[in-house]
């Protein structure tokens, strides 16, 4: 059985380099997209230990799934779903690395693939990490991160998650291809470093264009009262709290970034924050959901930031 990933998917740089003094460089990178359509679903016993009794008619459709997005759910937090809003898995018995699926006949009727196709990855989801890999039957499916994505026969509306820790190995998935689970971004960041999700990210906006997110898909912004060489922040106490610093983020999870000055401040208060062109970077507590611009040019002195680490000052 041979498998690949898509040759159509656009390819985004990977941030690499850590410099506390090369302020100014970038490597601009931009993205575009691809997943989807919907395999009717099928009653059947496998998996049956989910939560939830939904119609298994209703979970999904011959429609193609168009545009990713990502939700936000109390228990896991960020989660990946079509455009219509129901909930993608991934299952552990399956491979990223070649990509490879293992839910076959009955399991594939209860768990309905995402076919590859045409699709648009929203803000939040990198468009790098869509992917697909060829099933037994010839069939093409979408892969994120490398992992193949499915639909429950058990969720009847968008919004659902009667699939999750389904069997012990069945997860929903997060828009970075893991396990969604609300504490999982944060984990890694060092204690008090920020609020922001542990991924940097490019996504693109009708009106701002190519712009940082973090990953969660939340816009990432920086402070004109801030300043790089020294790197310095001027955002303190109560402008913290509206303005949470961004936490360390590894080089790994960073991709589409500038390349210099891609450092870590060591903040008076104790925090750590993520600098990017030796830039302070932040999130904004007036975003309620990915994709947000809401911090976009409040006080003349908040904008949204640019793969280069520049300040995006005007509209497309």
């Amino acid at each position: 059985m041979g498998f690949k990933r898509g040759t159509t998917l656009a390819v985004v740089a990977v941030a690499v380099a850590l410099s506390a003094t090369a302020c100014g460089g970038a490597d601009k990178a931009g993205g575009n997209t691809q997943p989807a359509g919907a395999v009717a679903p099928a009653a059947d016993p496998y998996g049956a230990g989910a939560s939830g009794g939904a119609d298994p008619a209703a979970a999904a459709d011959t429609k193609p799934a168009g545009e990713l997005t990502i939700a936000q759910n109390d228990k896991l937090g960020s989660v990946l779903t079509d455009s219509a809003g129901f909930t993608l898995y991934r299952f552990d018995k399956d491979t990223p690395k070649p990509p490879k699926s293992n839910c076959e006949g009955a399991c594939a009727k209860t768990w309905p693939i995402v076919p590859a196709g045409d699709v648009t990855a929203a803000a939040g989801v990198d468009p790098a990490l869509l992917g697909e890999v060829e099933r037994a039957d010839g069939s093409r499916q979408l892969t994120v991160a490398g992992w193949p994505m499915y639909r429950y026969s058990k969720d009847g509306k968008a919004g659902d998650t009667n699939g999750q820790g389904v069997g012990g190995t069945w997860f929903a998935s997060a828009p970075d291809g893991k396990k969604a689970a609300k504490d999982a971004a944060a984990a890694p960041a060092p204690a008090g470093a920020g609020e922001a999700s542990g991924a940097l990210t490019v996504a693109k906006d009708p009106k701002l264009g190519e712009h940082i997110v973090d990953g969660n898909g939340m816009t990432v912004y920086r402070f004109k009262k801030d300043s790089a060489w020294p790197m310095k922040s001027n955002c303190e106490d109560a402008c913290v709290a509206k303005w949470p610093v961004v936490a360390p983020v590894d080089k790994a999870n960073a991709k589409g970034i500038v390349e210099k000055g891609y450092t870590v401040l060591n903040r008076p208060d104790g925090k750590k924050q993520q600098s990017i062109d030796c830039w302070p970077i932040y999130t904004f507590s007036g975003d309620k959901k990915a994709g947000d611009t809401n911090g976009q040019g409040v006080g003349g002195t908040w904008y949204a930031v640019s793969p280069e680490g520049k300040l995006i000052t005007t509209a497309k």
